[in-house]
């Protein structure tokens, strides 16, 4: 039995388009005996509220029975999507996959496990299966799972999540090989885990499995595909693509554990880098294009201050999407280094973007006349710092709204957990590329990048101390820690979910986690309004981040 691994990009809604990208794949897998989509590709994931839509489900429905009927001289096919719950209880419906064959709907399977924490809250739309999923289909005898259902196994982790375990449930009904449908976000490292843990599986259970995972950025995830087959010995067999459309056909045969030797699809596990900087900078570049473009535009800008965090983002921006379709804006003020100007100018001459300027001087200058008489007698403060940041901030988006151009914040996670941001000033725009990118990776990121064979972003940015240059002389480190120390707070703190007393038995000052961890809880309301970032790592600001505004310390 061939099996057809379709690693698809959909858009969230996209019903038509998505339903002709399976279709279209389907047709280029036309030697398999059985295709399968990634968990909830005709919806595209995650469809979040719209599963709410009675009208958005039955939609969905008509066109799979479409795509249905148009596929009915091609391979079976297991496609993702929401089907209603018939029952009078429960959640209104079951995350599932739907057989197709012959051109009809022949029937679905549902899935078990309905992740709740971090990203997901599958628990708020979805009733569960209550036995083992298995279609019987040309002799063979495949379990049938959807994304959590393999991520339970007692002897792999420590703390299970839920009491049952839908893939040793699937062994015990007898089971020959286990497909799983996936819409597993990409996080840094994550790649490498799923396949220790799917290895460890396939050995375990002592059939093969076959992993399926959707590519693309939806949102503020980032989807890698990277979709596997494994062998019952638990040996790599087939891996598609990373962070790009595939297709993979697999010998059910050839993974059996009675055949010795070379596997018959040998060289079909595609080669990858899975350094740090490479994966994040691919998420990156894969989850700016996606969401400028499924958000119907095509160009983008920002402020080039001439610093690190936004010459990075314009060197993705530039690799998402284009460098004719990024334009980037040199607004310089009373406290702007010459030096400053001409990074900016260097930066976008290397990556061939292009440039304009927009002095903020006069600008300045009326504020101070207008609350020259509120400000009598008061000393200059951050207030004044903020308003420069507001001014860039408004300028920038007349920019966006005019010429229809999606505006990038520039933003970095360091910054963005302790408040080191202005709401409604640098903080403003439709997408925040390296809002989950702490200040130690921006600056690995942007040597790896140099390292590739020509110096993109100028050497000087890299060498020179940080600065927000709001006043005379001012750098991040007047205000700041040191990065590399705050940076490791931080990630212990909000990604190891350390306490201050763990910090403490580190060695780290209390005062100095005092204020980190005060900061991080007061900038709260701020990272509320943020726009929507990018998530490359374990635990990101955003939806998978839900604290309190109003709240005490304790």
């Amino acid at each position: 039995m061939k099996i057809a691994l379709l690693q698809l990009n959909p858009t969230v809604a996209d019903l038509k388009g998505n339903s002709m990208k399976i279709a279209s794949a389907l047709a280029r897998a036309a030697g398999a005996d059985l295709a399968v989509t990634s968990e909830l590709a005709l919806l595209g994931y995650p469809p979040r509220d719209l599963l709410l839509n009675s009208d958005f489900v039955d939609q969905s429905w008509s066109r799979l029975r479409h795509l249905a009927a148009e596929a009915r001289d091609l391979p079976p096919v297991l496609v993702g999507l929401a089907e209603p719950n018939p029952a009078s209880v429960g959640r209104p419906l079951f995350n599932c996959a739907a057989l197709l064959r012959d051109g009809r709907v022949e029937r679905t399977f549902k899935k078990t496990l309905l992740p709740t924490y971090d990203v997901f809250d599958e628990d708020r739309y979805f009733e569960p299966a209550k036995e083992a999923q298995i279609l019987d289909l040309d002799e063979e005898r495949l379990g049938v799972s959807i994304c959590e259902d393999i991520w339970n196994d007692s002897d792999y982790r420590s703390r299970r999540r839920y009491h049952t375990d839908p893939v040793a449930e699937l062994a015990l009904a007898g089971a020959g090989a286990v497909i799983n449908l996936s819409a597993s976000p990409f996080t840094v490292g994550k790649q490498k885990h799923r396949e220790t843990m799917l290895a460890a599986l396939a050995k375990k259970h002592r059939m093969p499995f076959f992993y399926i995972n959707q590519v693309g950025g939806n949102d503020e995830l980032v989807f890698d595909g990277r979709s596997m087959a494994f062998d019952c010995q638990g040996r790599l067999a087939a891996r598609a693509l990373g962070f790009r459309e595939d297709l993979i056909m697999v010998d059910l045969e050839d993974l059996r554990c009675c055949r010795a030797g070379e596997y018959a699809g040998a060289g079909s596990i595609a080669e990858d880098d899975f350094t740090p900087e490479s994966e994040i900078w691919r998420a990156l570049v894969l989850g700016t294009r996606d969401y400028v473009t499924k958000c119907g535009f095509s160009a983008v800008l920002l402020g080039l201050s001439g610093g690190i965090d936004s010459s990075l983002v314009a060197a993705i921006a530039a690799s998402s999407l284009g460098p004719e379709n990024v334009l980037g804006v040199i607004m310089p003020s009373p406290f702007t280094s010459r030096t400053s100007i001409e990074d900016a100018q260097m930066l976008a001459q290397n990556l061939g973007i292009k440039t304009m300027t927009l002095g903020i001087t006069g600008i300045m200058r009326s504020f101070e006349n207008e609350l020259a008489g509120p400000f009598q007698d008061l000393e200059r403060d951050v207030t004044e710092e903020n308003i420069q940041a507001r001014i860039r901030g408004n300028l920038l988006m007349a920019l966006s709204n005019k010429f229809g151009l999606v505006l990038l914040t520039t933003g970095n996670k360091s910054e963005l957990a302790v408040g080191y941001c202005t709401i409604y000033g640098d903080m403003s725009g439709g997408l925040a590329v390296i809002s989950d990118v702490p200040k130690t990776v921006v600056y690995r990121l942007a040597r790896w990048l140099n390292a590739g064979g020509r110096e993109i972003i100028p050497a000087s940015v890299l060498c020179k101390p940080p600065s927000a240059e709001l006043r005379f002389g001012q750098t991040d480190q007047d205000s700041l820690p040191p990065y590399e120390v705050l940076d490791d707070i931080l990630e212990r703190y909000i990604e190891q979910h350390q306490s201050a007393q763990d910090l403490l038995d580190l060695g780290y000052d209390k005062a100095m986690i005092d204020r980190v961890l005060g900061m991080v809880k007061n900038a709260e309301f701020k990272r509320r309004q943020a726009a929507p970032g990018l998530k490359v790592t374990d635990r990101a600001f955003g939806s998978g981040w839900r604290m309190p505004v109003a709240s005490r310390s304790w």
